[in-house]
């Protein structure tokens, strides 16, 4: 890092963009674009997939350099020429993407990216402080890899607090917490910020953002299009500012269920590694022409779940999972999808696509159409099967020889889920449909599950956003300590309801039969 002073005010702004502009080869993420952020002050930057706001944040934290532009920080003009320049400085960031290792363990990853003046046993110490002080749960023992996207967020949330920061960015922070979760974390913001600390807040959901933000960044096409007070401002106004109109109204109508396409009978698997969860006697089942939702907070047994059901993990038996009445139990992926199951997992990157290759390349690990006999590839037709997906589902990239990672993270999400979709399965699994996208994107995925739905094929999808569940859900079921409740029409849920039994307090749910227990005990 190498910084110039210049002539600061009494109290100059904690953080001053100026003409900041980045170039890629298809694409001008950043326009000389302009911010300012005081001390204290929870500032937001609102934007459409694409709008250039990770890549804004990535100059501010160093991951990025910017073209042209000027950054000042606390009144002197600096060049930040790495993240730990930029921690130096006193900036902390939280990835929409996360930078974990998967082979270590969640104390290992924050204790890299801290002092090293700090022993491990001391993170680790720390770790439960923090975690215990913002109602995030976090177990430093646990390896990344076992951690669910929910778990992996909280870990570099409480990385980012250990390093007490003067500006702190959030990059979609909530997009895989609950309810509860996210009224906890604001509260550590809103304490944050009386205490001084700037926090740069990026998020799709507009509700956050009025309740939460003192001002509002807005930008399209990577250009400052407004600044609002978004407490001023309704969820339609936010959303004419950021995309330009706002998202059409879904249309859920009644559902007109059919026959059973999945039924889980009995599903009892023991956890693969000692932080997993075991599953107990799941039971459920899914018909054509209904969308079944899975609530739960993260870390429940969604993972071992989804696993049994997709076909990654093949120790059920075979008859406790059946698919339109056969037994499947034991099939593969690849056999499953043969069979019309198609699956959507959470983690985009390193999932649901390969990073490096193109997108075009990205639809062959679900899709077969392209492949002739012997394996040979129809390039023209995987060509053309990726440009239909990149039109159909609005997707921003540089067409469809693009890599994926070159994606924004909403952009990727609607690539994958329309590869899915696309598909016509006969059963679509979706875990976080709309992770990480904005209001106009997500409602054209909602829209188009319903859409499936209609058609007649079955869909069961797993969100911790229970307004999602809420919106797009026939039923609904509640999973926790790897038990499944009784399912609910959601015209007859309510979101104390789903709560309380996300704590496992259904009738015979394994909180309230601990409970029941521990009364007869006594």
């Amino acid at each position: 890092m190498s910084a110039t002073a210049t002539q600061p005010s009494a109290t100059p702004p904690r953080l001053e963009l100026h003409g900041i502009s980045k170039q890629y080869p298809s694409v001008r993420a950043n326009d000389a674009v302009d911010l300012r952020v005081q001390p204290g002050e929870i500032h937001a930057v609102l934007g459409e997939n694409g709008a250039g706001k990770s890549t804004l944040m990535k100059v501010i934290y160093g991951a990025v350099q910017p073209d042209a532009g000027e950054i000042r920080f606390n009144g002197r003009t600096v060049r930040i020429a790495s993240p730990a320049a930029a921690r130096a400085l006193g900036i902390s960031m939280v990835y929409q993407h996360f930078s974990l290792f998967d082979t270590l363990s969640a104390a290992e990853n924050v204790w890299l990216g801290l002092d090293r003046g700090m022993s491990l046993h001391e993170v680790t110490r720390r770790i439960g402080e923090v975690a215990h002080s913002y109602g995030l749960d976090v177990d430093p023992a646990r390896p990344v890899h076992t951690l669910s996207v929910g778990e992996r967020q909280r870990v570099e949330i409480v990385r980012a607090l250990l390093t007490d920061p003067q500006l702190l960015i959030l990059d979609e922070p909530t997009s895989v917490l609950t309810p509860q979760a996210v009224d906890k974390l604001f509260v550590t913001l809103r304490q944050l910020a009386a205490k001084g600390t700037s926090i740069l807040y990026i998020s799709h959901k507009l509700d956050e953002i009025r309740a939460l933000c003192h001002h509002c960044t807005v930008l399209r096409g990577g250009k400052v299009t407004g600044e609002v007070d978004p407490a001023r401002e309704s969820n339609a106004s936010l959303s004419r500012l950021m995309i330009g109109a706002e998202p059409p109204e879904l249309k859920h109508q009644a559902a007109r269920a059919g026959a059973v396409v999945l039924c889980v009978r009995g599903l009892s698997l023991a956890r693969q590694d000692q932080f997993g969860v075991d599953l107990h006697d799941i039971e459920l089942e899914v018909r054509a022409g209904e969308i079944l939702g899975i609530a739960g907070v993260s870390g429940n047994g969604q993972q071992e779940l989804l696993a049994a059901l997709s076909g990654e993990d093949r120790r059920a038996e075979a008859g406790a999972v059946l698919l339109d009445g056969r037994p499947v139990g034991g099939h593969s992926p690849r056999q499953r999808r043969r069979e019309g199951l198609h699956f959507v997992p959470e983690e985009r990157l390193g999932r649901g696509a390969v990073p490096t290759m193109t997108l075009a390349a990205n639809t062959l690990l679900t899709r077969t159409e392209a492949v002739a006999n012997g394996g040979w590839l129809r390039t023209r037709q995987l060509t053309s099967l990726a440009a239909r997906i990149i039109e159909r589902f609005g997707v921003k990239a540089g067409g469809p020889g693009a890599a994926a990672r070159s994606l924004s993270g909403g952009n990727l999400q609607k690539f994958i889920v329309g590869r899915e979709i696309d598909a016509r399965p006969r059963l679509l699994i979706v875990s976080q449909p709309t992770w990480g996208v904005d209001v106009g994107a997500a409602a054209l995925i909602r829209g188009e599950l319903l859409a499936l739905r209609d058609a007649g094929c079955a869909l069961l999808v797993v969100s911790e956003e229970l307004d999602e569940l809420f919106e797009i859900s026939d039923r609904l079921v509640v999973i926790a300590k790897g038990r499944v409740s009784p399912s609910m029409p959601v015209a007859e849920a309510t979101v104390e309801r789903i709560g309380e039994w996300m704590s496992g307090l259904w009738p015979g749910g394994p909180a309230s039969t601990a409970k029941g227990t521990a009364h007869a005990e006594a």
